[in-house]
């Protein structure tokens, strides 16, 4: 005899209520068409705007907080599981994803969707930009001053004001520190 399988819950529809958000800063532009889960658990700074389609996919727990002045493109996706802190002045375009969690292997007896998932924070550092298209993996810090290609990805942590590109995202050159 087959074994029951559980019903499958939905996370609900993606809609919102503004005064749902842990913290919503002043002059914050969500286009129409974006989701948002758990805004229990969201942070938004001040002067952030969210692109058409985008996702903001909170989670029951640890948080996403996204600093003051951050500009975030069309159709992004920014899954909180594990944590994901966005610095201010941050600008992501369009297409961008960025992953905190992942089903960790657990052997060959059991299909990997079914085992446990791993939480690893991530962070993007202020003044910093990921290019169209870019996806950030679990637990990768972005320092500050950052410029991520477009395409990339980013499998582990990027020292300050360093260029990165390709698959998997290499630095290509540094730039020069502002404050020196």
């Amino acid at each position: 005899m087959a074994k029951e399988q559980p019903a499958v819950r939905s996370h609900g529809d993606g809609s919102f209520d503004r005064a749902a958000f842990a913290e919503l800063g002043e002059n914050v532009v969500i286009e129409n068409g974006v989701l948002v889960f758990h805004p229990e658990n969201i942070f938004l700074g001040a002067n952030i705007y969210v692109g058409h389609n985008a996702i903001l996919k909170g989670y029951h727990k640890n948080s996403l907080r996204i600093g003051d002045n951050t500009w975030i493109g069309q159709q992004c996706f920014i899954h909180s599981a594990g944590g994901v802190t966005i610095g201010r002045d941050v600008g992501i375009g369009p297409g961008v994803k960025i992953i905190s969690s992942f089903h960790g292997e657990e052997g060959t007896d059991i299909p990997i969707m079914k085992g446990k998932i791993v939480f690893a924070a991530v962070s993007v550092g202020d003044g910093s930009d990921l290019g169209v298209g870019s996806i950030v993996l679990p637990g990768v810090t972005i320092g500050r001053g950052c410029q991520i290609g477009a395409g990339a990805v980013v499998t582990k942590d990027v020292p300050d004001f360093a260029v990165v590109a390709g698959v998997p995202a290499r630095i290509i050159r540094s730039r020069a520190d502002p404050q020196r």
